[in-house]
């Protein structure tokens, strides 16, 4: 008896320790993952060398530094709050242009559709690179997208009044109905909107613009293009017919695959020829009223419900309809609408993929640029904001020069994405203080945007050491109220961590101020 009243307590006392060792492990984690925890610096990558030919030639030792890099986390922690005072620091801070560049395209808006399911960051950037406010933009986000993903889309466009989500959202599936259903849901939002858009363009979220808005409103004026819809494409070929002649099912959210002893499909209705081309297009206004209210685009849309990708068919057949507004009967593959690195094309249209690929498809790295930028088509697809960061960099720095060396109204300073800095002086700085080189303290630049921090520069090495922490006193006492949010979230954690006891001295200078600013008692830890 004694023996099993021993191996009890002592199955307890285990019993307890795990629940101990456990509790501790789970609220490291939670800790880890608080949202509120990760206020921290706002490091922004340098431009690669290899970016270097692509921006514009900078003077003596000063090199481009990018603005902000954490455009993910800036929205993310705007929440659901809305409002005309924090509408207009979002639209300043992330650096939205806020007015037409020119006449010519102030008369010829352009309507976008956007179906995104994921990457935020990349999402925010994309919009931003497209937008102007005489344009309208269409945001379907996929019904199957994470709760917080959709509530900070809801934060973006809720700050333009010519930005809105689509009215309903479709579960959308890789080759599947649901991916053209979404942009007929976002097309009958665009048809009702009062904005005179002259022609709409579909993208998704791992595009990025080529052309500038500008070159976008010539290229769509042109002669070839002037009153037509672009839709690339030609008579279907014989290996791609098994898409409209098997049926096809949606296993939602998913994939598509073949139904399992079904019948053939019946014949294309109205005996359409049918036709196969890219997802993409740019089409006329008159064309999209003719999609959403003839019977003949509304019978094929129907059929097309149980055929494989019918985005790929849907377009490009209805725009070889004599009848249909803008027809392009003769279109073939041109228009430059698209530019992808197909794996069969590795050796014949292009020279390999510097990223990786993907469903076959190149996710591009930064030694891909010169390949994008040479092709000139009016977008490059695809991208991924973490997989190869420099290379969508180093595209957008140089796409938001083009824009702005084109526009023919003055530029607001918010609308830069970088600026000119020194950037030997603060290297030849950090590595005196930081003790080595700078391939081995992997430096973390704390920069933040111009119209946060004025000037402000700070360098952290991994192991804490701060470069001249008096420096900090000097810009932040100069810096208006206004202006100190993000550098508090910064002060916040850098005093609470282990090199914190160097400002510790400095302290006096900011007591008042941060007692002020810094509602999360940061500095009470000291």
């Amino acid at each position: 008896m004694l023996q099993l009243e021993g191996a009890k307590r002592s199955f307890l006392f285990c019993l307890g320790i795990c629940m101990l060792i456990c509790s501790v492990i789970y609220l490291r984690a939670m800790a880890g993952t608080d949202p509120q925890g990760q206020s921290g610096p706002l490091g922004c990558r340098p431009f690669s060398k290899y970016c270097q030919a692509f921006l514009p030639s900078t003077k003596g030792s000063t090199a481009w530094q990018r603005h902000d890099c954490q455009v993910e986390s800036y929205l993310l922690s705007m929440g659901n709050r809305g409002g005309d005072q924090d509408c207009s620091r979002l639209v300043r801070e992330l650096h939205f242009i806020t007015s037409p560049l020119s006449r010519e395209e102030e008369d010829y808006p352009l309507a976008f559709i956007l179906t995104v399911h994921k990457e935020l960051e990349l999402l925010v950037r994309l919009l931003r690179a497209i937008y102007m406010p005489q344009n309208v933009y269409c945001i379907h986000v996929d019904a199957k997208a994470p709760r917080e993903y959709r509530e900070a889309v809801e934060s973006l466009v809720g700050c333009f009044p010519n930005v809105f989500l689509a009215s309903h959202s479709e579960m959308v599936t890789y080759a599947g109905f649901s991916r053209l259903q979404a942009d007929i849901n976002c097309m009958r939002d665009l048809a009702a909107s009062p904005v005179p858009w002259r022609k709409v363009l579909n993208l998704c979220g791992q595009d990025f613009p080529v052309k500038s808005n500008l070159e976008l409103v010539r290229y769509m004026q042109s002669k070839e293009w002037r009153d037509r819809n672009m839709t690339p494409g030609i008579k279907q070929p014989a290996a791609m017919r098994h898409r409209t002649q098997l049926q096809y099912r949606e296993v939602r959210g998913s994939h598509v695959a073949p139904k399992r002893g079904g019948p053939k499909k019946g014949a294309p209705p109205h005996r359409l020829q049918m036709y196969f081309g890219t997802a993409y297009y740019a089409l006329t206004r008159t064309f999209v009223e003719f999609v959403l209210r003839s019977h003949v685009s509304r019978d094929l849309l129907e059929w097309s419900k149980d055929a494989f990708s019918p985005d790929e068919h849907y377009w490009v057949t209805l725009n070889h309809i004599k009848e249909a507004p803008g027809s392009h009967v003769g279109g073939g593959w041109g228009g430059e609408i698209r530019t992808i690195k197909w794996r069969d094309q590795e050796g014949t249209v292009h020279n390999g993929c510097k990223g990786r690929y993907v469903r076959d498809i190149c996710i591009y790295g930064l030694e891909d640029l010169q390949w994008i930028i040479d092709r000139n088509s009016m977008f490059a697809n695809k991208f991924e904001s973490k997989a190869f960061p420099e290379a969508l960099d180093c595209l957008e720095q140089w796409h938001r020069d083009k824009v702005l060396q084109q526009a023919m109204v003055p530029i607001q300073s918010w609308w830069q994405l970088a600026t000119q800095g020194n950037a030997t002086s603060l290297f030849n700085a950090t590595e005196t203080v930081c003790e080595g080189s700078r391939e081995d303290l992997l430096l973390t630049y704390l920069s933040c945007p111009e119209t946060l921090c004025g000037k402000f520069r700070l360098c952290v090495s991994l192991r804490g050491t701060v470069a001249d922490a008096t420096i900090i006193t000097k810009e932040f006492t100069s810096l208006p109220p206004r202006q100190t949010r993000t550098f508090t979230d910064l002060w916040c954690t850098l005093t609470t961590e282990p090199h914190g006891p160097l400002y510790q001295r400095h302290l006096s200078t900011f007591t008042e101020k941060n007692r002020q600013l810094c509602g999360h008692g940061c500095l009470d830890v000291l």
